[in-house]
C-alpha cells in the first residue's frame, strides 16, 4: 500500500451518452468533434494560403477533395490494421464501410488528404509544398478538437493510474452504441479504478505542436514543405510514447504496438526531408482575371465606385499563379505590377533576387516611366504568359 492509494483522488468524468437522436437521424459527439476540427483546420490554412498569395475561397476547392479522401484513408487504415474484426472468424466484411461505428486510423486520414490536397492543388496550379506549409499547423488543431470524441466514446484511454487527472470510464452497451450501461437504479455503470487520459495527452500535445509550428515558421520562414514536416515530426515524437501509454487492443510487431512503429518510420522521413531540402518560402501572384491586388489602406475614399457595391460579383478564379521571392511579392502588393519574367525565374532556390528586381517592376520594358499602372499591369500578365504556375509538387 502506497501514500497514493491513501489519499483521495480527483476524477476527470466521461460522459455516459455519445449519441443523441434528432427525430430519426442520430447525431454522434464524434462526428460534430472531426467537422468541428475540419472547420477550424480549414480556416487556418485558408488564412496561411492568403498569406502566401493564393486567391481568396481556394480552400474549399481543396477540402472537397482532401476530406473525403482523408476519411477513406483513415478508414483503409483501421481495417488494414486491424482485419481480424470485419475478415477474422466471426467478421463482417460489410462492417468495414460502418465509419460511424468509429474506427479511423490517423495515418491513414493524412496520407489520404494528401492525395486529395495533391490533387486539388494541381488543378489550381498551387504548388504543393506552398499548401503543405499552409496546412501544417492546421491539422494538429484539427487533431486535437477531434480527440475530444474519443472522450465522448470513453475510448483510447491508458492503463490504471493513481494521478489525481485519472479517468473515469464508463462501461459501455455493445448493443446500444454510444451509451453506457445502467443499473437497475438506471445509473450508468464505471469501470473499476482511474485510467490514464492518453486522448487528453495528445490533445494536449497536438496543441503544443501547433505553437511549435507557428513559432519556427515564423521565425524562420520554412517554406518547400519544411513547415508540414516540423508538424509531422512533432506529433510523431508524442504519439511514440502517448502509444505506449494505450491499453486497448492493438496488433503488435516485436511485442510493440504496431503504431509506435510507424510513428518511428514517420518521425524519420519527415527528418529527412526536413534537414536534405533547402531554399526560400514560396509565394504566388495569381494570373488572369484574380491578377489585381486590394487598393492600400491610405486610398481616398472618394475615388470609391460605389456601383460595385450594389452590384457585388464573385471574384473570377485566378487562372494560374507565377511563384515569386518575398521581394517581388512585396512589390506586387505595394504596386500591382506582376514582376516580368526573367532568367531569374530559373535560378537555384538557394539565390537570392537581386536589388534591381523591385526597380524593374516599376518601369516598362523601353525603361520608360510607367504612367498607367493597371495598363502595365495588363501588359506585364500578357508578357509572362497568364499561364498555370510552376508546380512545385
Amino acid at each position: 500500500m502506497t501514500l497514493a492509494s491513501l489519499s483521495p483522488q480527483a476524477a476527470l468524468p466521461s460522459p455516459s451518452t455519445a449519441v443523441w437522436q434528432l427525430g430519426p437521424v442520430p447525431i454522434r459527439a464524434y462526428a460534430l468533434c472531426i467537422i468541428a476540427g475540419i472547420v477550424l483546420a480549414c480556416w487556418v490554412t485558408e488564412r496561411r494560403l492568403r498569406q502566401r498569395g493564393v486567391a481568396p475561397g481556394a480552400v474549399l476547392d481543396i477540402a472537397v477533395w482532401a476530406v473525403p479522401a482523408g476519411i477513406i484513408g483513415a478508414r483503409i487504415y483501421h481495417v488494414i490494421t486491424s482485419p481480424e474484426k470485419y475478415f477474422g472468424a466471426g467478421g463482417d466484411p460489410m462492417k468495414a464501410f460502418a465509419i460511424w461505428e468509429g474506427g479511423l486510423g490517423i495515418w491513414g486520414a493524412v496520407a489520404g488528404g494528401a492525395v486529395g490536397a495533391w490533387i486539388a492543388a494541381r488543378q489550381l496550379g498551387i504548388p504543393f509544398g506552398v499548401l503543405a506549409d499552409a496546412l501544417a499547423p492546421g491539422l494538429p488543431l484539427a487533431q486535437a478538437v477531434g480527440r475530444i470524441g474519443n472522450w465522448f466514446n470513453n475510448e483510447l484511454f491508458g492503463g490504471r493510474t493513481t494521478v489525481p487527472w485519472g479517468l473515469e470510464i464508463h462501461r459501455m452497451d455493445p448493443d446500444n452504441p454510444g451509451h453506457a450501461l445502467r443499473d437497475d437504479a438506471g445509473q450508468p455503470i464505471l469501470e473499476p479504478g482511474l485510467y490514464q487520459p492518453t486522448f487528453l495527452y495528445e490533445a494536449l500535445w497536438n496543441l503544443g505542436v501547433v505553437a511549435l509550428v507557428l513559432i519556427l515558421d515564423r521565425r524562420l520562414k520554412l517554406g518547400r514543405g519544411r513547415a508540414f514536416a516540423l508538424y509531422v515530426m512533432g506529433y510523431t515524437v508524442g504519439r511514440f510514447w502517448i502509444e505506449l501509454m494505450r491499453t486497448d487492443e492493438a496488433n503488435q510487431i516485436l511485442g510493440v504496438r504496431l503504431n509506435v512503429w510507424t510513428a518511428a518510420v514517420v518521425f524519420l522521413g519527415a527528418l529527412i526531408y526536413f534537414v536534405r531540402v533547402r531554399g526560400p518560402r514560396d509565394y504566388l501572384i495569381p494570373l488572369g482575371p484574380a491578377a489585381t491586388t486590394t487598393p492600400p489602406p491610405t486610398s481616398d475614399l472618394s475615388q470609391v465606385d460605389l456601383s460595385e457595391r450594389e452590384t457585388p460579383t464573385r471574384a473570377a478564379a485566378p487562372e494560374g499563379y507565377r511563384v515569386v521571392s518575398e521581394e517581388q511579392y512585396a512589390v506586387w502588393q505595394d504596386t500591382g505590377v506582376v514582376p516580368p519574367a526573367t532568367d531569374d525565374d530559373s535560378r537555384p532556390e538557394d539565390d537570392q533576387p537581386s536589388d534591381d528586381t523591385a526597380s524593374a517592376d516599376l518601369t516598362s520594358s523601353d525603361d520608360e516611366p510607367v504612367d498607367d499602372p493597371s495598363a502595365a499591369r495588363t501588359d506585364r500578365a500578357d508578357a509572362t504568359g497568364a499561364r498555370p504556375a510552376d508546380r512545385d509538387s
